[in-house]
């Protein structure tokens, strides 16, 4: 049943331990998003440290932790986004953004943002932050402008779905070929790719290896450009080693889907969810009411047989009425019920907000994905806007580590017809869950029901000191069990068919990319918007 209360844990004052909310109120005064087109988000994802507990010497205890909420806001200014609310637990900070989301770790930060928003311009003031406020190492920088230290990551992945307004983006947005001429700029040995097809939809991903490097100043004759790898075509089964048998729980699932069908999106306007939230709201005044009265009958069991609750009153219908019902002192000519007349709609059930965001959560399924029952102290922070729109983050707590690993997950919709489109994404390994991939996808499109979508699945590989611990036959047998694995998280999503699948190596990770199609779609060719 869906709560209409102010949630437990929005609150000021946390419990220690517990994953706990604050809200920005300021900053949802007059939020609009009629204005919003551009679904598809841009994914920047930062390391300072291989791990959580691989810390350099000289970075503060919590890492990147340490830093001030203003500061990073600060930084969210360049990127023009604003902070709407955040969950702070003892291992992620996750800030619901007015366009997506950011995850702080002590050694990583995630930025995910959707629009027109100019996410690299941001990451310049990252490196600054770490360095100043963090403590992670750095080196001085003048070529970048008003920075005088940088600190060194460890990675840097930048990702995201084609555009389908790549005209509208500011800054280095305009083209793939662009950003990676700015990353370039930052870092050395960066390489890019495309995965899918050009004329289709598809996926573009740049990484730097292992302890990236900052690019010296290039002098013009010395300017360089990576070149954009295209990935179109399935590896062999056993080119990738299997790291299920290492238990390594570094893996990101990402689900991005468009052309939602129209009249399910509809549950993403504020129109409909408050008339939703409204019918929940009058019936558990109904449910109140009746138990009230059930309460007083039991009283009257009870031997307080001289209780009279007989009188007059306009509603009554006769003077004479022993019997009437104390709660339907109303104007309705049948006497029933008049939820408008008794008990007003509190203003948060019909507004954009926390408030209805959580009813929207809850009413699409999106709670039951990494349900309560599993993960007793999971939050979920969600936020409805005007006219519609949808955001939310999850912290997950790992139920079997005793608070000693969160992950999160993070949904994004745009429900307008000519450019629906929502994304899913989630670090919570699946190992933990206890189910296939295929069957965490399948939930998340039933939700959404999109006419087509892709999937990406990034997962750390073993170390090449793990895989110098196998010999040579035992390896060919991971790697078939690998595939055979993956394949099966990857296929059988009820209602569609797979249109396109490729597995590539990285530099320490494994990708798996699927596109698919509804059964019944007769939409025509995706648009693809921009073209590389």
């Amino acid at each position: 049943m869906v709560n209409f209360d102010i949630p437990s844990q929005y609150t000021f004052s946390p419990s220690e331990g517990t994953p706990h909310l604050t809200i920005n109120r300021e900053a949802t005064i007059d939020l609009d998003s009629s204005n919003a087109f551009e679904g598809p988000e841009k994914l920047l994802e930062v390391w300072f440290a291989p791990a959580s507990d691989a810390l350099p010497p000289s970075a503060a205890t919590n890492g990147l932790k340490a830093v001030s909420a203003e500061t990073w806001k600060e930084m969210l200014d360049l990127v023009n986004c604003k902070v709407l609310s955040v969950v702070e637990s003892d291992h992620v900070d996750a800030y619901l953004l007015s366009e997506s989301s950011m995850f702080v770790f002590n050694h990583k930060l995630i930025l995910k943002t959707c629009g027109t928003t100019t996410l690299l311009w941001g990451l310049p003031r990252m490196l600054e932050i770490a360095a100043k406020e963090a403590g992670f190492p750095h080196h001085s920088v003048t070529t970048l402008k008003g920075m005088g230290k940088a600190a060194t990551p460890y990675r840097v992945f930048y990702s995201r779905k084609n555009f389908l307004f790549p005209d509208k983006q500011h800054g280095p947005h305009r083209s793939w070929k662009d950003e990676v001429k700015y990353l370039d700029r930052m870092f050395e040995g960066g390489s890019a790719y495309m995965v899918g097809k050009m004329n289709g939809d598809h996926w573009y991903l740049y990484l730097t290896a292992p302890n990236t490097t900052l690019t010296p100043p290039l002098t013009p004759d010395r300017e360089r450009e990576t070149e954009t790898k295209v990935l179109q075509y399935p590896l062999e089964a056993g080119s990738v080693l299997a790291n299920g048998a290492m238990h390594n729980e570094d893996e990101t699932l990402e689900i991005l889907m468009t052309d939602l069908e129209p009249d399910n999106a509809k549950q993403f306007y504020l129109e409909n969810a408050s008339a939703v939230a409204e019918g929940k709201y009058f019936q558990r005044a109904m449910q109140a009411r009746q138990e009230a009265a059930e309460s007083l009958g039991d009283l009257h069991t009870s031997g307080m047989q001289t209780l009279s609750l007989s009188g007059t009153t306009a509603g009554s219908t006769s003077a004479h009425d022993e019997t009437f019902d104390v709660f339907s002192n109303t104007s309705s000519d049948n006497g029933g019920f008049t939820p408008d007349e008794e008990l007003g709609l509190p203003d948060e059930l019909s507004t954009e907000g926390h408030a209805l965001g959580t009813v929207v959560s809850e009413a699409c399924g999106l709670s039951d994905v990494y349900p309560t029952s599993r993960y007793p102290d999971a939050r979920v922070d969600a936020y409805l806007f005007t006219p519609c729109g949808f955001s939310a983050n999850g912290v997950i707590p790992a139920p079997d580590q005793a608070g000693s690993a969160i992950h999160y997950f993070t949904v994004h919709v745009t429900p307008e017809p000519q450019c629906s489109y929502a994304s899913f994404e989630t670090n919570v390994p699946g190992r933990q869950t206890g189910r296939e991939t295929s069957e965490v996808i399948q939930d998340v499109v039933n939700i959404f029901k999109p006419g087509r979508f892709s999937v990406t699945l990034f997962e750390a590989r073993a170390s090449e000191a793990e895989v110098g611990e196998m010999d040579e036959l035992d390896m060919d047998v991971k790697a078939q069990e690998s595939a055979k694995r993956r394949n099966m998280k990857m296929n059988g999503i009820k209602g569609y068919r797979r249109i396109e699948r490729i597995v590539h190596e990285f530099d320490g990770y494994d990708l798996i990319f699927r596109y698919y199609e509804r059964n019944d779609w007769k939409g025509g060719a995706p648009r693809v918007g921009e073209r590389d």
